[in-house]
C-alpha cells in the first residue's frame, strides 16, 4: 500500500513538474510586459501591457518594490483585448492608484517587467535633453562638429515673378537640416520654430540657458529653447527677406547621393551653392517629377505664425529682433493672400515629396496670431472672424477622421489654430472649436479602444510625429475644456513614444539612458562619425504594406526585434531603415512642447487644484497683493516698488476696480507693467469655512460673478487673455472651485503657506488671530533661512490696504522687504513670469 502510495505521488509530482514544463514553455517565453520606460508620476495615469503569443491572460499583477523584494500592492484591475500585431492576446495593467514615489517591477504570473520609476521628476530635464537634437541639426556653424558647413547657400531657381533672376546667388545660410539628409524646408522650420516658441511661452519652467546662441556651451542669459528657436527664426527671415520674395526650399533630393557628415555639397551644378526654391504659387518640376502647389498661401502663413510669436517673445529680450519679426509677420501674411493655396516641395530624382494638401488651418493659426497683436478692438475682431472663417473649412484634420494620409499630407498634423483661437473666444465660438478637437480625438479612440495600446494613430509614415501631435491635441483639449475624458488616451500615446508599445522600446534616442532606444539610427551623425543625436524623435513604425513597398531600404543587420515585427507594422533600430528609424528636427520639435508641459507641472506645488508655488529650483518669487474695499497702501506700494525697478502682481475685485477713489491708482500700476488679474467680482465666500467641500456657490453665481470682474477690468484696457491667473476670494475655495475655473480657461492660485505674509489684514481687537509687522516680516526670514529651498518659486500674498483699526501697515516694511530678497539673491517677477502662461 505503501508502495502504491509512493509511486501514486511519484507520477503526482511528474505531472505537475510536466505541467510546469509545459506551462513556461506555453507562455513564459511567449509573453511580456511593456512599460514607460521613463516613467510614471505619482499623481498620474499609469498603465502597462501585457503582451502574449500564447493563451494565458493574468488574473491579477502585483507590484514588487526594487529594494526590498516585498509585494506593495495588488490588483486586479486587467482589461482584456484580443490579438494585436504579433500577439494573440494583450491586456492592460492598471496601476494608477498606486502613488508611492520608488522603483518597482510589475510581476504578472510568471512574468516580470523591466524597471518602473514612479517619482514626481521624471520628466526633469527631458525637454532640454531632446533639446539637443536641434543644435545637432544646425546648418551654417554646427556646435557639435564645430564646424560649418553648406556656407555657400544658395542660388535661385523660379525667381520670374519675385523679380529674381534664376541662378542667382542669395544668401540662405543658416537653419535646420529637415534630418538625416541635409534639405530643409520653410514649412517644416516654421512648424518646429512655432512649437519651439510655444514651449517656452506656455512652460518656461522647463528650460534651463547652459548653451551659447552658437550652441557652444556656456550661458548668455536667455533660455537655449529661446536661443534655438532664434536660429530658426533668423534662417526664415533669410527665406523672407523682402515683401515680394519667399523661398520654400532650400538643396532637393539629388542630396541623397551619399550619406555623409555635412560639409559643402557640390552635386547641383552651380559649385558649392545649392538651390534655392522660389514659392511663385505654381506647380514645380524638376527632372521628371511635378508637385501639385496651388499657391503661396501654407508655408507664409505658417512664417506669419512663427515671425509673430516670436516677436512677442524676443520684445524684451531683443526689441530689434522683435520689431524685424514684426514687420516680417505681417509681410509674410500678404505673401499667403497672392494666391490662396498650397505649396508642396519639390523633388528630382525620386517621387518622395511633402505632399501638403492643406492651408486653411495655417491661415486659421496666422489669424489667431495676428488677433493677439492688433492694435485695436476692430482690426482684433476681423482677424479673429476670419480665423474662425478658416476654422470651420477645417474642423478636423483629416488623417483623424481617414486613418492614412500622404507624407505630410495634412500639416501641421493637428490643427494648432483651434487651440490658439479658443484660447481667445468666449461663449458659442469657443464651444464650438472645443467641440472640433474633440470630434476629432473621438474618431482616433474609435479605433484605440479596439486594442490594448490604445493605438488609434495609422502606421503611416512618421507615424511617432503623429502620436505626439495627437497627444498635444488631447493635452490642449483637456486644457481648454476641463473635459478629462481622453486622459487615458492621452497618456497611452504619450506611452507609446516611450516603450509601451510592441517592440518594447523607446522611440527617442538616448532617452531614457538606461533604456531600450535606438542605437543605430538612419543617421550620418551616428553611423559615420559616431556622435550621439541626443533627443532625436525616430519616424517610428509603419505599415508591413508601406515598408516592403519602399525604394532602397536593406537592413544592415539581424533584426533584433524580429518577434515582434507583423503583418500589421514593422520598426528596425537600423541604419538601413530610413522609413521607420530615421530621426526629424519638427517631430522632435513637437516632443519638445509635450516634454515641457510634463517637466512644468512637476516644478509646481498645487492644492486642490490651485498653483501654490513655482519652481523651488529657481531664485524667483512672486510678490502679490490682494484688494476689495481698502486700498491705503496703494500709492506707498506703487511707489517703492517703482523706485526698486520691481514689477509685482495684483489681484483685484470688481468693487476695488469699479471704485472711482481707486481709477488713478489702477492706471499708474498697469502704466508700471504690473500683473492686474482677478479676485471675484463682489468678493464672495465660495466654500465653508470649517467644511471646504461644501460649495456655497452654485456655477450660475461662480461664472456670473468672475466674468463680471473681468468686465471691470477690461474697462482698465485689460483682457481676459491678458490675466488668465485667477486668485479667489478669501483665498478659499476647494477643487470643484479649482474645476468651475478651469472650465473658463483659467488657472487658480494662491499664496504659498509657510509665513505669516497673508495675516498683514489682521488688528489688535482680532485677539490671537493678530500678527504685527515685525513678527510678519521675521516669519518670512525664519521660513527663507530654515527651508532648503528658501523661497524659490514662493507666492508671497499681501495686501493693498487693511483696516483703519490696524496701526502697524506692513506695507510701510516694503522696502525693508525687498532689500532683504535683493541681498539674499531672489528675483521678484510677475506671477505669469513666475508660472508661465496660464493657458
Amino acid at each position: 500500500m505503501k508502495k502504491k502510495l509512493l509511486y501514486t505521488f511519484c507520477i503526482i509530482g511528474l505531472l505537475t513538474l510536466s505541467t510546469a514544463l509545459t506551462s513556461k514553455t506555453r507562455y513564459e517565453d511567449k509573453s511580456w510586459i511593456r512599460i514607460n520606460l521613463l516613467g510614471y508620476k505619482p499623481d498620474g495615469i499609469k498603465v502597462a501591457v501585457w503582451a502574449t503569443k500564447s493563451d494565458f491572460i493574468p488574473q491579477r499583477f502585483e507590484l514588487i518594490d526594487k529594494n526590498t523584494g516585498k509585494t506593495v500592492y495588488t490588483s486586479s484591475k486587467i482589461k482584456n483585448f484580443g490579438n494585436y500585431g504579433p500577439f494573440s492576446h494583450t491586456a492592460r495593467l492598471n496601476f494608477s492608484d498606486f502613488k508611492t514615489p520608488g522603483r518597482y517591477f510589475l510581476k504578472a504570473g510568471n512574468i516580470v517587467s523591466l524597471e518602473i520609476i514612479i517619482d514626481k521628476d521624471v520628466y526633469k530635464g527631458a525637454a532640454d535633453f531632446t533639446l539637443r537634437y536641434m543644435q545637432q541639426q544646425r546648418c551654417g556653424f554646427n556646435p557639435v562638429l564645430k564646424d560649418s558647413c553648406h556656407t555657400h547657400d544658395g542660388f535661385i531657381v523660379y525667381g520670374a515673378k519675385g523679380g529674381l533672376k534664376d541662378s542667382t546667388h542669395f544668401d540662405a545660410v543658416g537653419g535646420w537640416h529637415d534630418a538625416s539628409d541635409y534639405l530643409q524646408y520653410s514649412t517644416t522650420t516654421a512648424n518646429a520654430a512655432y512649437h519651439l516658441l510655444m514651449a517656452y511661452r506656455d512652460f518656461p519652467l522647463a528650460f534651463q540657458d547652459t548653451k551659447q546662441a552658437n550652441g557652444l556651451d556656456g550661458k548668455n542669459n536667455i533660455p537655449d529653447v529661446l536661443d534655438e528657436a532664434k536660429w530658426g527664426l533668423e534662417w526664415m527671415a533669410k527665406m523672407h527677406p523682402k515683401r515680394n520674395v519667399m523661398f520654400n526650399q532650400l538643396a532637393d533630393d539629388r542630396d541623397h547621393i551619399s550619406m555623409r557628415i555635412p560639409k559643402e555639397d557640390n552635386q547641383y551644378g552651380k559649385g558649392f551653392e545649392r538651390p534655392l526654391y522660389f514659392i511663385d504659387g505654381e506647380k514645380q518640376q524638376r527632372g521628371k517629377f511635378l508637385n501639385d502647389t496651388k499657391g503661396t498661401s501654407s508655408t507664409a502663413a505658417k512664417f506669419t505664425s512663427a515671425f509673430s510669436l516670436g516677436s512677442t517673445l524676443f520684445k524684451e529680450i531683443d526689441p530689434i529682433f522683435s520689431a524685424t519679426l514684426s514687420e516680417k509677420s505681417a509681410s509674410a501674411y500678404e505673401y499667403a493672400n497672392i494666391k490662396k493655396g498650397v505649396t508642396q516641395t519639390v523633388s528630382v530624382k525620386s517621387p518622395y515629396i511633402y505632399a501638403e494638401d492643406n492651408w486653411v488651418d495655417d491661415m486659421q493659426l496666422a489669424l489667431a496670431n495676428l488677433g493677439l497683436k492688433a492694435s485695436n478692438s476692430v482690426q482684433k475682431k476681423k482677424y479673429l472672424d476670419s480665423a474662425f472663417y478658416y476654422a470651420q473649412q477645417e474642423k478636423i484634420t483629416p488623417w483623424l477622421v481617414n486613418d492614412t494620409a500622404a507624407h505630410y499630407q495634412w500639416y501641421p498634423f493637428i490643427n494648432l489654430g483651434h487651440y490658439e483661437l479658443a484660447k481667445q473666444s468666449e461663449g458659442d465660438r469657443k464651444q464650438q472649436l472645443i467641440s472640433f478637437y474633440k470630434q476629432g480625438i473621438e474618431h482616433v479612440w474609435n479605433r484605440a479602444q479596439q486594442n490594448a495600446f490604445y493605438r488609434g494613430i495609422p502606421f503611416i509614415w512618421c507615424s511617432n510625429n503623429l502620436t505626439v501631435s495627437f497627444a498635444i491635441q488631447c493635452f490642449w483639449y483637456n486644457k481648454i475644456s476641463g473635459d478629462h475624458t481622453f486622459s487615458e488616451l492621452e497618456q497611452a500615446n504619450f506611452d507609446w513614444i516611450f516603450g509601451c508599445n510592441p517592440w518594447g522600446t523607446s522611440m527617442v534616442y538616448g532617452l531614457p539612458s538606461w533604456g531600450d532606444t535606438p542605437k543605430n539610427p538612419h543617421s550620418a551623425f551616428t553611423h559615420l562619425g559616431g556622435y550621439p543625436i541626443d533627443g532625436g524623435l525616430v519616424d517610428g513604425p509603419v505599415y508591413t504594406t508601406i515598408f516592403k513597398g519602399l525604394i532602397g531600404i536593406q537592413l544592415t543587420k539581424d533584426d533584433e526585434y524580429a518577434d515582434f515585427q507583423s503583418d500589421l507594422a514593422v520598426y528596425h533600430d537600423d541604419y538601413g531603415d530610413y522609413s521607420t528609424n530615421e530621426p526629424t528636427m519638427d517631430g522632435t520639435a513637437s516632443l519638445i512642447y509635450l516634454l515641457a508641459a510634463q517637466d512644468q507641472k512637476a516644478k509646481t506645488e498645487s492644492i486642490y487644484g490651485a498653483i501654490t508655488r513655482g519652481d523651488i529650483n529657481s531664485k524667483k518669487l512672486a510678490i502679490v497683493f490682494t484688494g476689495d474695499e481698502f486700498a491705503d497702501g496703494g500709492e506707498i506700494i506703487q511707489k517703492v516698488l517703482q523706485q526698486h525697478k520691481v514689477q509685482a502682481s495684483f489681484f483685484l475685485t470688481g468693487n476695488f476696480y469699479r471704485n472711482p477713489k481707486y481709477t488713478s491708482l489702477i492706471k499708474k500700476l498697469k502704466t508700471d507693467g504690473h500683473y492686474l488679474g482677478p479676485h471675484s467680482d463682489y468678493h464672495l465666500l465660495y466654500n465653508d469655512w470649517k467644511n471646504r467641500d461644501s460649495t456655497l456657490v452654485n456655477r450660475t453665481e461662480f461664472d456670473h460673478d468672475l466674468n463680471a470682474n473681468y468686465a471691470e477690468m477690461k474697462k482698465f484696457g485689460i483682457d481676459k487673455k491678458a490675466a488668465q491667473y485667477f486668485l479667489p476670494p478669501y483665498e478659499w475655495y476647494n477643487q470643484e472651485i479649482a474645476d468651475w475655473t478651469k472650465e473658463q480657461g483659467l488657472q487658480l492660485i494662491n499664496f504659498t503657506h509657510g509665513t505669516r505674509s497673508n495675516a498683514d489684514y489682521t488688528y489688535p481687537e482680532m485677539g490671537k488671530s493678530y500678527v504685527n509687522s515685525n513678527d510678519i516680516m521675521q516669519s518670512i526670514v525664519n521660513y527663507e533661512q530654515k527651508n532648503a529651498t528658501g523661497l524659490n518659486g514662493y507666492i508671497l500674498l499681501l495686501h493693498i490696504g487693511t483696516d483703519s483699526r490696524r496701526k502697524d501697515k506692513f506695507y510701510n516694511k516694503l522696502p525693508d522687504l525687498l532689500q532683504y530678497l535683493k541681498a539674499k539673491g531672489y528675483k521678484p517677477v510677475t506671477i505669469n513670469q513666475l508660472l508661465g502662461s496660464a493657458n
